[in-house]
């Protein structure tokens, strides 16, 4: 069955997934305004454990639950789950199936300690055999939806021409490329040329092993729509995923440029829809990392900023807002 990798023209844009950021709340809100604008891309959930989806208690499991939330308007949209045991992927795979996702990803790129202490993330750059295993396992619980990984292009410096052919190997429908190291973090600017070198991996590989390709998605210092298009072009992947880019601006995925008052209402939106969402699951603050974003580059913008960081609730910053709206 094809699935929608395939379906979906070329270049393919997709949403990163980025924790406590690209929320059912903010994804919901980028869809309804870059489709708006005709964009068409592909939406990433957060990242979400898969051994806390097996062994969380009630409240944990509510949490964990939350980050799996989506809404139709997202399609095509990944479950994108990360762990070191096959077999707590199988079970979040499947669970991602059951619950109505149309692909899932698999995290061998996240840097966070924490995640790598459990060998999972980017720690999977250094344990191939592991990496085999949870493709396999994830694969199995996903059923007939695609599974995908996103990586970077090696642990402590380049590896592509090594750890590219290994996951190759394992034929997942995509492959997204941070374009640094894990220990480069985002600390250096992001080596899109290195990624005409994934291209000309998978294209080796593909051709010598007559599997059908792999897609190849670049990722890293993605600034805007026109950015993205231009790295593409220049290396040569399948498409682009984009990151920090959609702070504030839920146009993102297309090339609008919102006046101060929409991007002021978008964000009254968000807010509201974030309380919706989340309210007894979430603490409002996590809203407040957004307000910046949002209010920046105009006359009062900083003193706004000020009055939006005592907001305690979406009517509150409905009511700072609305003074500035005409």
């Amino acid at each position: 069955m094809e699935s929608f990798w395939t379906q979906m023209e070329r270049p393919l844009w997709a949403l990163a997934p980025m924790d406590d950021v690209t929320d059912v709340a903010f994804r919901h809100t980028i869809a309804r305004y870059s489709k708006a604008q005709g964009a068409r891309y592909i939406t990433w959930s957060e990242f979400t454990s898969a051994d806390g989806l097996v062994h969380a208690d009630e409240k944990g499991q509510r949490k964990l639950r939350a980050k799996l939330r989506f809404t139709e308007i997202e399609r095509p949209v990944v479950a994108q789950l990360f762990s070191a045991t096959p077999k707590h992927m199988e079970y979040a795979a499947r669970l991602a199936r059951e619950l109505g996702f149309d692909g899932v990803d698999i995290n061998t790129g996240c840097p966070d300690r924490s995640v790598e202490k459990q060998g999972a993330g980017a720690a999977l750059i250094k344990n191939s055999g592991l990496v085999r295993e949870i493709v396999a396992a994830t694969k199995e619980g996903a059923g007939e939806l695609p599974v995908s990984v996103k990586t970077r292009i090696g642990y402590a410096e380049n590896e592509l021409e090594t750890w590219l052919p290994i996951l190759l190997e394992t034929q997942p429908a995509a492959i997204t490329i941070h374009a640094r190291t894990r220990n480069e973090m985002s600390k250096v600017p992001a080596h899109w040329n290195v990624l005409a070198d994934a291209v000309r991996i998978r294209n080796s590989f593909c051709h010598s092993t007559e599997r059908q390709n792999t897609m190849i998605l670049g990722n890293g210092d993605v600034h805007s729509m026109e950015d993205a298009r231009e790295k593409v072009a220049a290396s040569g992947v399948d498409g682009a995923m984009l990151g920090r880019a959609m702070f504030g601006n839920p146009w993102v995925m297309s090339d609008y440029q919102p006046t101060l008052e929409e991007k002021l209402q978008a964000l009254i939106e968000h807010t509201e829809l974030f309380e919706q969402e989340f309210s007894g699951i979430k603490s409002f603050a996590v809203m407040r990392k957004h307000f910046a974003s949002y209010v920046e580059g105009f006359p009062g913008a900083k003193e706004l900023r000020v009055q939006l960081m005592t907001c305690d609730s979406a009517h509150a910053v409905r009511t700072v807002l609305e003074g500035h709206l005409h």
